[in-house]
């Protein structure tokens, strides 16, 4: 099971996850803590851009520039704002592994379309669910697809991995591992869970989940539950 330390970035800062108040640490530091940790891998969230209300694109420049700096297998995942082949081809440049699209899926066929052919290997489609049912545009949006609707979409595009976004009816909630499950089973495509996980116990529970490879974790939370990094050592791929 590889888990990816994910940093949620807002007006230049790290914002824990389902929080506006931005953490104390500053991101640079906070990335250089995880790789001194023994990280191979972690994923930057680019919550402005998601949203529509501005980005954070010079600062997960910084980030991805200084992360190489440290070593060449190291694989970053970049998402929120990935739209056009011009934002991908930058976030590649600077040294991106992954780029996570998402609310194109809903809305520009022929953009997503340009982004496989162009950069195929690089991409991951984002589900972003609710009891099943994707929402958009920074999750302020519900749709009335299913979300294994949306991961057959993506397939028949090309994507070739999927992150399913798991958002939770409340802060506590269980995650929601039967549309995972469901989601892998679906599609055949390798399968990475984020948004709920929050817990070492849920990272155990989701490795008894055949086709799900991994999990976004609040990179905060490694701090928090020390126990946590020795999932961070697995080889990056």
């Amino acid at each position: 099971m590889k888990i990816y330390p994910t940093f949620n970035l807002q007006h230049g800062h790290v914002v824990p996850a389902g929080q506006s108040e931005p953490c104390a640490v500053s991101p640079l530091d906070l990335v250089a803590w995880v790789l001194d940790q023994g990280a191979t891998r972690f994923a930057l969230v680019d919550v402005d851009a998601a949203q529509g209300s501005g980005n954070n694109r010079e600062l997960i420049a910084r980030l991805l520039q200084y992360a190489r700096s440290q070593g060449p297998k190291i694989c970053i995942q970049v998402a929120g704002g990935v739209r056009s082949s011009d934002q991908a081809q930058f976030f590649i440049d600077q040294g991106a592994t992954w780029l996570v699209v998402g609310t194109l899926l809903h809305k520009s066929s022929l953009v997503v379309e340009q982004l496989v052919a162009r950069f195929q290997p690089y991409l991951t489609a984002a589900v972003d669910a609710r009891g099943g049912q994707v929402h958009r545009s920074g999750w302020a949006d519900a749709t009335c697809m299913s979300a294994t609707g949306l991961a057959a979409r993506a397939k028949a595009y090309g994507f070739r991995r999927l992150l399913f976004v798991d958002i939770p009816e409340e802060p506590e909630a269980d995650p929601d591992f039967a549309t995972a499950r469901a989601l892998a089973q679906a599609s055949g495509l390798p399968l990475i869970m984020g948004g709920s996980i929050s817990a070492l116990e849920h990272v155990e529970q989701l490795q008894t989940h055949a086709g799900v490879k991994g999990a976004l974790m609040d990179a905060l939370q490694f701090q928090r539950d020390p126990r946590l990094l020795a999932y961070l050592a697995a080889a990056c791929a």
